[in-house]
């Protein structure tokens, strides 16, 4: 509970594997702390898309995905948006079956996925590059179990999904064509015997109640969806850079006005002059990357500005020790 105003933003990413654009801020909302913030947000986006944008990919923390599906999810996808978000911990795992598969994160598996793999979560902040190439390892061992789509949903919501085994991805009794695959894929060691559909069928139809709220582009938590959702730090420099003390600063107490019109009005021209500071500075390093491409040089990055406790060490290291 707290005493104050709400602001959301709606910030330009780049597509995946697209080219880099400036991050602008092209909506925002300022609403009371009475008011759920993410059901607050779909009417703006709504209002973009009437307005001629289009919504492809929305990357969203989990304190929206956890909301209700009506709330969010659903709307979203009724928009035509690809969601691509950060499970809550309630949310992750396995959560009952549909027609014999298992569903988990937002996907259906096989009934004979490793319960392991299945309970996966996201990886740390701060992990080994080994820790990674594990984590990367099960996550594609997992997907092997996925049952695969064959169609993307329709205007209703419903699409098709198929039996992994069917599709070549592992190995399983039930499906005798899949037993002379190469042994490097997975194979079902103990089939359960009462089939269910989704080991019978060859396909199956899932309607949009099934993962209504879990349901992404990418599958949690996949090496495709961290690379996906790493383009959702844009908007935390959205924030940083309007509480900037060197430009525009909105912090407690830069505005002495109160009410929802007077500071939604102040604030849509910080989120102007940010915009304005963000094109120039986007442009600027466009053509300052030009320049070097002409002259044959490698395009210039940003350097490492974090320090561990083993750089401090190997610096320590290379220092000779002071005179007595």
């Amino acid at each position: 509970m707290f005493f104050g105003y709400e602001l959301q933003v709606a910030t330009i990413v780049k597509e995946e594997y697209g080219e880099p654009v400036p991050e602008l801020v092209r909506r925002m909302l300022l609403t009371t702390c009475s008011v759920d913030p993410p059901k607050a947000f779909v009417p703006v986006l709504e209002d973009m898309v009437s307005s001629g944008t289009k919504l492809t990919d929305v990357c969203s923390d989990s304190g929206y995905g956890h909301r209700r599906a009506e709330h969010w999810s659903l709307p979203l996808r009724a928009l035509g948006a690809e969601i691509v978000t950060d499970l809550h911990p309630n949310d992750r795992g396995p959560r009952g079956t549909f027609l014999g598969a298992v569903a988990s994160n937002g996907n259906l598996y096989c009934p004979a996925a490793p319960r392991s793999l299945l309970e996966l979560g996201p990886l740390g902040r701060q992990v080994s590059a080994d820790e990674v190439a594990a984590h990367d390892v099960k996550t594609e061992e997992l997907s092997r179990y996925k049952l695969g789509r064959l169609s993307h949903a329709d205007t209703d919501g419903y699409h098709r999904v198929m039996c992994p085994a069917v599709m070549g991805k592992l190995r399983c009794p039930l499906r005798e064509e899949s037993m002379s695959l190469s042994n490097e894929r997975p194979e079902v060691l103990s089939p359960p015997d009462s089939p269910p559909p989704c080991c019978c069928q060859q396909t199956l139809t899932v309607g949009p109640e099934v993962h209504a709220k879990t349901a992404q582009k990418h599958a949690y938590p996949s090496k495709e969806h961290r690379r996906s959702y790493a383009r959702r730090t844009a908007v935390e420099r959205t924030f940083s850079t309007v509480k900037d003390p060197a430009t525009n600063d909105v912090r407690r107490g830069w505005c002495r006005m109160t009410g929802i019109a007077p500071v939604m009005l102040m604030l849509a021209c910080v989120f102007v002059v940010r915009n304005d500071r963000v094109i120039r500075a986007f442009e600027q390093r466009q053509a300052d990357g030009a320049r070097r491409i002409a002259k044959g040089l490698a395009p210039k990055t940003r350097k490492r500005r974090r320090k561990t406790i083993g750089d401090l060490l190997a610096l320590a290291a290379k220092v000779p020790p002071a005179a007595c």
